[in-house]
């Protein structure tokens, strides 16, 4: 009866580690709009990544929340947390990725040298890095957003690419929105990639429209970028919303 026990206790560890092992995991990336600080609140402000894990059915899935506070496509790259990404990646996996907010910023000075080059080609611009002291090649928002997309693909893994969510800036009633700019170079890079798109920038600006500018100022204590609690709160759920529209995606069938 004791040996029958143990072979059951093993073959259940077994199984358990299994599962473990081939458990996918969502890899979330972006800026201070995905996570902000330590990811805890930081100032009372907070990113909708934070929130992501309680979207989703954890005993099926793994969330990680990579985002970064100040860092544009460019700097997620060059200071090496992509690498990190890449070396645990694997099929199966998914990988939600949103940048802009910090890639209008200057390409090359002694405080942030965060900027990208404008537009989804080709071009670059060879620098001395002011900040870092090292020579750089720095390219456009697309080649980046390109890059994360085709080496998450490579992998056998599942790329969602974000627009960038809105600020709170209003003319004339409505929503400043990213379209022609941030926006839309996301989603050109997604078209052009057979990337899964997730228009947030449009899909957030409309839901504040609809709220009010009064009631939509109090998701903003400190600054028109940078969401409290609530207001993360309410861009997880338009994200969760939303992948559960994405066609043929897999990841829907694991939220809650």
């Amino acid at each position: 009866m004791k040996n029958k026990f143990l072979v059951l206790c093993a073959f259940v560890l077994a199984c358990s580690f299994t599962m473990l092992k081939t458990k996918p995991t969502i890899y979330i990336i972006g800026d201070s709009t995905v996570r902000n600080g330590s990811g805890a609140g930081s100032d009372g402000l907070w990113g909708w990544g934070s929130f992501m894990d309680k979207q989703f059915d954890t005993v099926k899935i793994h969330v990680e929340n990579h985002a970064i506070g100040g860092r544009s496509s460019r700097t997620f790259l060059t200071e090496g947390r992509w690498d990190k990404i890449m070396a645990k990646l694997k099929k199966g996996d998914y990988v939600i990725m949103q940048f802009g907010h910090n890639d209008g910023g200057a390409i090359n000075d002694t405080s942030r040298a965060r900027g990208s080059i404008k537009g989804i080609g080709n071009e670059v611009e060879e620098i001395d890095n002011l900040l870092t002291k090292k020579h750089e090649i720095v390219h456009s928002y697309g080649w980046y957003m390109r890059k994360y997309v085709q080496e998450t693909q490579a992998k056998g893994a599942t790329p969602i690419v974000c627009s960038l969510v809105p600020r709170n800036v209003w003319k004339n009633g409505k929503v400043e929105r990213g379209s022609l700019s941030y926006g839309l170079w996301a989603k050109q890079i997604a078209e052009e990639n057979k990337a899964y798109f997730i228009d947030l920038n449009e899909v957030v600006a409309a839901k504040y429209e609809e709220l009010g500018k009064e009631n939509v100022e109090k998701f903003f204590p400190k600054d028109h970028t940078h969401p409290n609690y609530e207001g993360s709160k309410l861009t997880a759920q338009i994200v969760s919303e939303q992948i559960q529209q994405l066609k043929k995606c897999k990841l829907k069938k694991l939220l809650k």
